[in-house]
């Protein structure tokens, strides 16, 4: 099995001056971990995680505390907080590399790339558990 077995095939992209607003408005309407970030030629330049959002914004949005600062920071760009050069598969890879790679770096999530290096999938720990076999005859 490769990883294009495995691998979600719809990736939600945002563009690397979006602001965190739709970064955000992104990871509370839908179940995505990590946005992919691409540069003006369609190719990956970057990955958005929905912990990168969280430690961007301020804890007081949405609270009775929150200040004209605390909402400012809706407006940084999403290059602002981006994991730039993020460590990618060819669609080909077999599972086994993506999990080294993912335990290596210490990394959730491994964009899958053509060899144009746009993304076509994206990879991440839940998904290879879930590719899986369940282990039988055990009693939880």
């Amino acid at each position: 099995m490769s990883v294009r077995d495995i691998m979600t095939a719809r990736v939600v992209t945002v563009e690397m001056d979006d602001r965190l607003a739709l970064v955000k408005d992104i990871f509370d309407s839908t179940k995505f971990h990590h946005l992919l970030v691409l540069d003006g030629d369609g190719v990956l330049a970057g990955v958005v995680s929905d912990r990168d959002l969280l430690k961007a914004l301020s804890p007081y949005l949405g609270s009775a505390a929150e200040s004209a600062r605390d909402l400012a920071t809706l407006n940084k760009r999403v290059h602002q907080i981006m994991s730039r050069k993020p460590i990618t598969l060819p669609a080909e890879a077999a599972i086994a590399d993506a999990v080294e790679l993912l335990l290596l770096h210490r990394i959730s999530c491994i964009p899958i790339v053509d060899a144009g290096f746009r993304p076509i999938g994206i990879v991440s720990w839940r998904d290879v558990l879930r590719s899986m076999p369940p282990k039988r005859g055990t009693a939880a």
